[in-house]
């Protein structure tokens, strides 16, 4: 009995929101923006989020670098003059390599050319391959695998031979009909090199992919990419994850003494982990969650205006309507769930309108990071509740109005 009611109710109230069409429309198309920009705006942060996250964790989530320092500008009452840092040279990497006596691996690398193109006999890639100068622990730090092939070897390194590790993506371009690229050459700019292993594919993160790198001895980058000021940067993952923090604290110590900072002077370096960066975007995208989040309530408070309004009209055109209903023995209750029926499925059509809308918005990030699809399900579940939510404000003043009205004074209204 109770289902036929509610199905009833149901039927009685898609009758009234067909009957007037447009207003309907128009109130579920206020829902469905003020969703749309809710999901939308939080999508596209998780889009971002997740393409950071899978950027960074190409480098190995345990790992922290050391990085030459920027030149930094302080703003605010006691302004100071930008300063130049001096780059981190080659001996300097070397010797922190060989004096870290801490429970870790370490890696010195630098980027030789980010705009190189590779050929194999007739075959050529686009400018836009980059070259890494490495040594033998850099595919450990960096979180990477090998496909096929090995590693480069410690005498490698320090003689500096031409022997280069490439991407899956050059692999595929220059390699057809599954051709094995090891031990065969290829020209990287003007040096010839023999292929010594083949990088797992690892895909794109923020434009950034190691599918379109050649790795070269670190040596051999020193003595065919060499330039003025050429930094190198150092990659350390502590055998423990769990003393990441400690590993973190001797390395800032003996790399200020090999770089001979005074006691009264800054560090001149940088030294982060590689998931911190991920962690200030998280900080800072908080805010405009929280700017999509008023932006969302404030367009849902009007929306949720419209649709009491629309059912306070509703109410009043249906007047006779109701007293011929309660005449004929309909009861408060049953008056009161059809409109309250009427306004959630107001209220979840403009929800779900939005968010699809929003979702597909969102997504649109993912295009220009080429990261996968993203369906944020805890917001299209809080965009639910939230849309009932309205759509029950909205909807039980006007429910109210119409179970209270007197049925002889409704039935005597023109």
């Amino acid at each position: 009995m109770k289902n036929q009611v509610l199905f009833e109710n149901i039927k009685i109230s898609v009758e009234a929101i067909r009957s007037h069409l447009l207003r309907s429309i128009l109130t579920i198309l206020i829902i469905a923006f003020g969703i749309m920009a809710l999901v939308g705006i939080s999508t596209a942060i998780d889009a971002l989020e997740k393409s950071l996250a899978e950027n960074l964790m190409m480098m190995g989530s345990n790992t922290f670098s050391i990085r030459n320092r920027t030149m930094r500008v302080q703003v605010g009452n006691n302004v100071k003059r930008s300063k130049h840092y001096e780059p981190i040279k080659f001996r300097q990497g070397m010797d922190f390599k060989e004096k870290f006596n801490y429970p870790a691996f370490v890696s010195v690398f630098t980027t030789a050319t980010w705009n190189a193109t590779v050929t194999y006999q007739s075959e050529t890639t686009n400018p836009n391959i980059g070259v890494l100068g490495t040594d033998e622990n850099y595919l450990i730090t960096s979180g990477l695998e090998l496909e096929r092939g090995r590693s480069f070897g410690r005498q490698e390194v320090y003689f500096g031979n031409s022997v280069a590790i490439i991407g899956a993506e050059i692999a595929k371009n220059l390699f057809k009909n599954n051709e094995d690229p090891i031990d065969k050459h290829i020209t990287v700019g003007s040096g010839k090199y023999r292929v010594i292993g083949v990088i797992k594919e690892k895909g794109t993160g923020m434009g950034f992919t190691p599918d379109r790198q050649v790795l070269i001895p670190i040596t051999n980058a020193r003595h065919y990419f060499s330039r003025p000021n050429m930094s190198y940067t150092i990659n350390v993952l502590p055998e423990d994850m769990m003393d990441i923090d400690d590993a973190m604290g001797e390395a800032a110590g003996l790399f200020r003494i090999i770089r001979q900072n005074k006691l009264y002077e800054e560090d001149d370096f940088d030294i982060s982990k590689s998931d911190q960066l991920l962690q200030m975007l998280f900080e800072n995208t908080r805010n405009i969650k929280g700017a999509a989040l008023i932006i969302g309530f404030i367009t849902l408070f009007g929306a949720a205006i419209g649709l009491m309004n629309i059912m306070l009209v509703s109410v009043t055109e249906r007047t006779r309507e109701i007293g011929i209903r309660k005449s004929i023995g309909a009861k408060r209750l049953a008056i009161r769930n059809q409109f309250l029926v009427e306004a959630i499925i107001i209220g979840q059509f403009g929800g779900v309108f939005g968010i699809i809308l929003g979702i597909l918005a969102g997504n649109i990030v993912t295009i220009f990071t080429k990261t996968s699809f993203v369906v944020p399900w805890l917001w299209i579940v809080f965009g639910a509740l939230l849309c009932l939510i309205v759509a029950l404000i909205s909807g039980i003043v006007p429910a109210l109005k119409a179970a209270n009205l007197d049925p002889i004074e409704s039935l005597r209204y023109e």
